[in-house]
């Protein structure tokens, strides 16, 4: 294990840079849809039936698709948008898209858990249906919704583990070039041990954010 330090350390660097870039431009992605999906019910500020069926087939056209199958079908819209249909770019790409619609749902459902209530009680006051959203919704339903990025950060770090399909890099791939196939135990373990501690970290800190949230 001692030479492959270097490598270990960059891999763990891949893995961190490649998480956070797909989860931001996933979460912000999916952050949309997922207000899209809740406003456009029957029941929400912008109620339109077409717009809601044409939302819930599209979102769940793309979600149940296994992530692996997901890459080598994103592959050619990969190299149109990114320019390269393998490497970090090309895995980046494929995680943005897959946390995109699985955070959609994420967002919807915590929204949904909002007391109707308390919009009611806003519109009453004179509230317009943008302000709603921004001062009332997203306010209500923050702590839960922090609690479901830190569950899709997980999720997302799952995804980056098989990155190696397509020539990208990061723990997973380390763990399978460096332990599985060379049958070295102790590598496959330190790799797993630091997405562990990763995972546990983002965890820790998102359940104390969404603590400090929820108590106000």
């Amino acid at each position: 294990m001692g030479e492959l330090w270097p490598l270990f350390w960059e891999a763990t660097w891949q893995t961190l840079y490649i998480v956070a870039v797909a989860l931001v431009l996933g979460g912000l992605i999916g952050m949309v849809l997922g207000m899209a999906l809740y406003v456009t019910r029957p029941s929400g500020l912008y109620p339109n039936r077409i717009a809601s069926v044409v939302l819930n087939v599209f979102v769940n056209f793309f979600r149940p698709i296994p992530f692996v199958i997901l890459i080598a079908a994103l592959q050619p819209f990969a190299r149109l948008v990114v320019g390269i249909g393998i490497g970090n770019r090309a895995i980046i790409f494929a995680m943005t898209f897959a946390a995109a619609f699985g955070i959609s749902r994420i967002v919807e459902q915590n929204l949904v858990t909002v007391d109707p209530g308390v919009i009611e009680a806003a519109r009453s006051m004179g509230a317009g249906r943008l302000r709603i959203i921004r001062t009332v919704l997203v306010p209500e339903a923050l702590g839960p919704l922090i609690l479901g990025y830190t569950f899709a950060f997980v999720a997302v770090v799952d995804m980056s583990a098989i990155a190696g399909v397509i020539g990208a890099g990061g723990l997973g791939n380390f763990a399978l070039q460096y332990g599985y196939r060379q049958f070295d135990t102790v590598v496959t373990w330190t790799a797993v041990i630091m997405i562990v501690v990763i995972v546990q970290v983002v965890q820790f800190g998102g359940n104390s954010l969404a603590r400090r949230v929820l108590r106000r």
